[in-house]
């Protein structure tokens, strides 16, 4: 297929002279320009299938060279970067030096801000307002587009609270797709059910009547709903009340998928004061059928390209087991064996591997959706009750309940483990989704115990210690194929550390994942004339003291995390070494530096900070080069 429309797009002003049929025409275009991406390398497929025709619309009436737009969580904006612009670049998303595969303002003025995280959009949007109507001449419009997977985040509730106090002109887009990365749970999905059903309403019932014959409604004729709009009125109090008693002007549903019809609607909303809320209707995966059919698996699905006959080929991956589905397997085991073992997720069930878990325990699996603080309080008051809960989320989202961790978990004392997927370089979801923090933010807790497998053999291990550990514990590991590191594997023992050998010239402490690496290394500075050794360090707290002491006084050392070095494991050796009354200066620090990654491939970003063997080669071979200078 040719890009014909697509490829001459410099800016989305150029929307506003197409008819609807070269709209149209560009929908499919941009469609196919998403399968196109997704052909060579894993990205968001069907989240931004859904919101095509919303995005060509929202660009339609909306000059957003001035006024305000913010894409809720951003994994939907292909579409977004596609008609403003970034087309001949679009073949570079998600890879190191190309687009992002979020929203990124040092990609364009159309970007404003950097969202990876679900729920955000209408705090920001309304800061964006507040302070536009303080400082700007000209009126601007302020514009969130949020799913309704993200919706029952608290804080859109604090936002919209706030939104309808201030009564400031803004409006919210709720993309209803029925989905998050899975299928969305709780009350508001059962809310959102009913209004999906509802005949059309505007929410303000003195002008109902003439906005139902100036606009389409969804699925019925204008005649029906007026003829029995008595019985519409009745309805809506399962459509769009609950907006209306926060303070939002409701208006929907709509069809998502209609550029003329979602155009009507917008013309009339974007005029209206105080605060107005949009409900859209989409599919995810619109356009593509199998993405249709199965939109989990083509959340973000491995790469894939299409026969003559149009049907799905996937391309061969890699064969290596993850570490995600180890651990699922870890906790399934443990749920085998313990009925008090549940697991707790915020609607990363399919991410997290845990659908076998769902099925297999459904009365011991709760998905609260995209709520991760109740999630860990929801945790602690299960754990208080005798359960033994277990917490799975990425590390980079579990950032959002920190108060929850701090005050119903470690001030409490609580034996909730957590599990945190995605630890360390996430790769091609970039700064948003790297989790390098976790280390650091959870050793600050007293009471907290902050452990890190090495390699396959650890997994299971730590599983076992951490449910038989009478308080907090947390275990984190990265996207990435597990491994494993020859030795005689010794038992978890709190705080104590696993040396895989001794060196003579120095060591490398190791902690998590990238213990092959340090291996590698060693082996490699062997030929070097080197002996180095490594240690597989487990705990970042409680650290082995002793193992410090004893790899100081061999000779130098090189601390190894996939974690920012301020306050991870480099700073629990440094504090160790500082308390024994040891001097650090032949201790050197590797791990991420003070500053986001950007996106890339893993193993890319690895060897760039210099984290891999042949960048722990070369710190070693410097690191002996200069203590020999210091020991002439």
């Amino acid at each position: 297929m040719s890009f014909e429309i697509l490829s001459e797009i410099e800016s989305p002003a150029q929307l506003r002279s197409m008819d609807d049929a070269q709209l149209n025409q560009l929908a499919d275009e941009i469609r196919e320009a998403l399968i196109t991406v997704v052909a060579d390398r894993s990205a968001h497929f069907a989240s931004n299938l859904g919101v095509v025709e919303l995005c060509i619309a929202l660009h339609q009436v909306f000059d957003f060279s001035k006024d305000r737009l913010i894409w809720d969580t951003g994994h939907q904006i292909y579409p977004h970067k596609l008609v403003t612009g970034r087309f001949n670049q679009m073949e570079t998303i998600r890879r190191r030096g190309g687009l992002m595969g979020y929203p990124n303002p040092a990609e364009s003025p159309y970007d404003l801000f950097m969202t990876g995280h679900a729920g955000s959009s209408v705090s920001s949007v309304l800061g964006l307002k507040a302070a536009d109507d303080l400082i700007s001449q000209d009126e601007r419009k302020s514009v969130a587009v949020i799913g309704d997977g993200a919706l029952p985040s608290g804080i859109v509730f604090e936002a919209m609270n706030n939104a309808a106090g201030l009564n400031k002109d803004l409006l919210v887009i709720l993309n209803d797709n029925k989905m998050g990365i899975c299928p969305r749970v709780g009350g508001i999905a059962s809310y959102l059910d009913k209004a999906r059903v509802a005949p059309f309403y505007n929410g303000l019932k003195r002008d109902v009547s003439w906005l139902l014959n100036k606009v389409p409604v969804v699925g019925e004729p204008v005649e029906h709903v007026l003829g029995q709009f008595k019985e519409a009125v009745k309805k809506f109090v399962h459509g769009g009340m609950l907006f209306e008693e926060l303070g939002f002007r409701y208006i929907g549903p709509v069809d998502g998928h209609d550029i003329s019809s979602l155009r009507q609607y917008m013309n009339l909303v974007r005029d209206i004061k105080g605060p107005v809320l949009l409900h859209v209707l989409t599919e995810k995966g619109h356009g593509f059928e199998p993405a249709c059919q199965d939109p989990v698996k083509f959340h973000t699905p491995a790469p894939f390209h299409r026969d003559e006959n149009n049907e799905i080929i996937p391309v061969q991956t890699s064969s290596t087991e993850a570490y995600t589905n180890v651990v699922s397997a870890s906790i399934h085991d443990a749920m085998t064996q313990d009925s008090r073992v549940c697991v707790l997720t915020a609607a990363m069930c399919a991410g997290n591997k845990l659908e076998r878990l769902r099925n297999d325990f459904p009365d011991r699996f709760f998905d609260t959706g995209i709520c991760e603080g109740h999630a860990v309080a929801f945790a602690a008051g299960m754990a208080k009750s005798g359960m033994k809960p277990i917490v799975d989320i990425y590390s980079t989202f579990l950032q959002r309940s920190f108060d929850q961790i701090f005050q119903e978990v470690a001030l409490q004392n609580l034996p909730v483990i957590f599990c945190m997927d995605r630890a360390g370089l996430c790769g091609p979801d970039g700064p948003t989704h790297h989790g390098v923090f976790d280390q650091s933010y959870m050793r600050v807790f007293p009471n907290m115990v902050v452990m890190a497998p090495g390699d396959r053999e650890d997994v299971g291990r730590m599983m076992k210690f951490a449910l038989q550990h009478d308080g907090p514990v947390s275990i984190r590991y990265p996207k990435a194929g597990v491994t494993e590191v020859e030795r005689k594997v010794a038992e978890v023992e709190l705080g104590k550390s696993e040396p895989i050998r001794w060196g003579r010239d120095g060591n490398i402490l190791t902690l998590g994942a990238l213990l092959p690496e340090a291996v590698n290394a060693a082996n490699q500075l062997q030929q070097d004339g080197l002996d180095v050794g490594v240690v597989n360090a487990r705990f970042v707290k409680p650290v082995d003291s002793e193992m410090v002491i004893q790899a100081v006084e061999t000779g130098f050392v090189i601390t190894l995390e996939e974690n920012t070095v301020m306050g991870g494991f480099g700073s629990a050796v440094l504090e160790a070494a500082s308390s024994a009354g040891i001097s650090t200066e032949r201790i050197y620090v590797a791990g991420i530096p003070d500053s986001f990654i950007e996106h890339g491939d893993r193993t890319d970003l690895l060897a760039n900070l210099q984290l891999d063997s042949k960048g722990l080669r070369q710190r070693a071979l410097a690191i002996a080069g200069d203590v020999a200078a210091v020991e002439a």
